[in-house]
């Protein structure tokens, strides 16, 4: 049976058996959100957590594995916007200088799977992709890191598919854009 198959919730496996066939799926998707491990090791327990609680509320109206990336992707936006609202002031006030001259940049981010010379690319892709809009970000995320389809897409953000693929549509276009941009700056030099 396919992972993305929608089943009834008597029909579901035991919860060991959820967990060990999407704990890796559910931490690469929260990885490409939360862009640091240790959260990502401590959201993806959450979203277990909160799978095993819930697993008796799952009514079979979608499948599985959507039900999971839904819980995966709520579970990672909450927790930027918890951690943006908390480091708000903090991490303004740290970015600039009396005068207004920003004194840093935000560190990079290297994704555990890319190989070492790809590393630098690698950071700045997904600095960038971080830089999207939420709704562009959730579905390039799926789509493009996590292979998911259209369809399984526009069932997890709960839009229709037209809406999936112009969300994708435009998140690559900005990333074109940004990209070209950042390129065009660096030959500058």
């Amino acid at each position: 049976m396919s992972i993305f198959a929608v089943m009834q919730p008597e029909q579901l496996p035991p919860f060991p058996e959820i967990y060990e066939t999407y704990k890796n799926k559910v931490f690469n998707t929260v990885l490409g959100y939360l862009q640091n491990a240790e959260d990502a090791e401590e959201t993806t327990q959450d979203v277990f957590v909160e799978v095993h609680r819930s697993l008796h509320s799952f009514e079979g109206k979608s499948s599985l594995s959507t039900w999971i990336y839904r819980i995966a992707v709520n579970k990672s936006l909450d927790l930027i916007k918890s951690k943006n609202r908390k480091k708000r002031f903090a991490f303004l006030s740290s970015l600039f200088d009396e005068k207004g001259a920003v004194q840093h940049d935000r560190p990079d981010f290297h994704h555990p799977g890319v190989q070492l010379e790809q590393k630098e690319n690698a950071a700045l892709l997904f600095k960038t992709i971080n830089e999207l809009p939420e709704n562009q970000k959730t579905a390039f995320i799926l789509s493009k890191l996590e292979g998911l389809g259209y369809a399984e897409i526009a069932e997890v953000m709960q839009l229709s598919i037209p809406s999936v693929e112009s969300l994708l549509f435009r998140a690559k276009q900005n990333l074109q854009k940004k990209l070209s941009d950042y390129f065009k700056d660096e030959r500058k030099f």
